[in-house]
């Protein structure tokens, strides 16, 4: 159930890339805020830590970050580890380089606007996925396709042909020699690409939804992508390897979503994560008040 932001009383904590890269933007964010406001207090941390400090120590104003989405990501994983997120309805300006995520939670990207949405939105309850390391994400998470000698099925020893030959040759000397003519002779078979070709291959995942096997270690997939549905649920598509035609994705709802096999790497909102071997998300329903444009 959406809320309207009730304090008057607010924290601007400014993300220092944003006041590196966007001077002007912080500038008009902070007169448009300050004009609006009963009463402002301005934070610029210098790192990580300092902003942290400024967040904890915000008393009962409402903190409104100004940044772009790693502050914003940043903000929300610090007050979800406090477990903070419940009573704190968070606004953001968002200013800077990577915006993706702001825009896709419904924040507008221009200083006035994105300030005004502060002092007059609507605080509106999320969705989050929070995995069982209590990392959070507020967007969509995206396994691409990897680099895996076990999904290509490759075996080290078939790369070049040559391990075989080396066992016996130490038993018979004589294969040694044979063995250089041989290779002096015949030009080497070229390495298979997934020995240092970073391009990407099919990984082999199992997807579970809700306790449900929707993909298995058998069949090879291009890409996973599990993004907060809202009503305490999460949409899931997983697509197959094509074989010919484009294979049909994969479709389900769950609040529970677990990826195990190989070692793999995922993208959350603005970061990539992993390797891991095996990760479950569950569905956080209504965890983030954020404040969003009326309407």
């Amino acid at each position: 159930m959406a809320t309207f932001a009730t304090s008057d009383q607010l924290l601007v904590v400014i993300d220092p890339v944003a006041r590196r890269l966007d001077g002007e933007s912080v500038r008009i964010a902070k007169d448009v805020l300050r004009g609006g406001a009963a009463s402002m207090k301005v934070c610029l941390p210098d790192g990580p830590e300092e902003f942290a400090r400024a967040l904890t120590r915000r008393g009962s104003r409402r903190p409104v970050v100004i940044g772009d989405d790693r502050a914003l990501v940043r903000t929300v994983s610090l007050l979800h580890r406090r477990r903070e997120l419940a009573e704190c309805a968070l606004s953001v300006v968002p200013v800077g380089g990577v915006l993706s995520l702001a825009r896709s939670l419904g924040l507008p990207t221009g200083a006035v606007a994105a300030s005004r949405a502060v002092l007059e939105g609507t605080e509106r309850r999320l969705d989050l996925l929070v995995d069982d390391s209590d990392g959070v994400v507020l967007g969509a998470l995206r396994i691409p396709p990897i680099v895996s000698r076990q999904a290509a099925g490759v075996d080290a020893g078939l790369d070049t042909g040559q391990d075989t030959v080396d066992a016996g040759a130490s038993a018979h000397p004589w294969l040694r020699t044979c063995q250089s003519l041989v290779r002096t002779l015949v030009p080497a078979r070229p390495l298979r690409p997934t020995q240092f070709d970073p391009g990407p291959w099919p990984a082999r995942l199992r997807v579970e939804v809700d306790g449900e096997t929707l993909v298995d270690l058998d069949q090879p997939v291009e890409a996973v992508s599990v993004t907060p549905g809202g009503s305490g649920a999460a949409a899931v598509e997983v697509r197959p390897v094509s074989v010919g035609a484009e294979a049909s994705p994969l479709l389900a709802r769950g609040r529970r979503v677990t990826v195990s096999g190989a070692d793999f790497r995922y993208r959350a909102d603005a970061t990539v994560a992993g390797p891991v071997r095996k990760r479950t998300w569950t569905v956080w329903e209504g965890a983030l008040g954020l404040t969003l444009p009326e309407g």
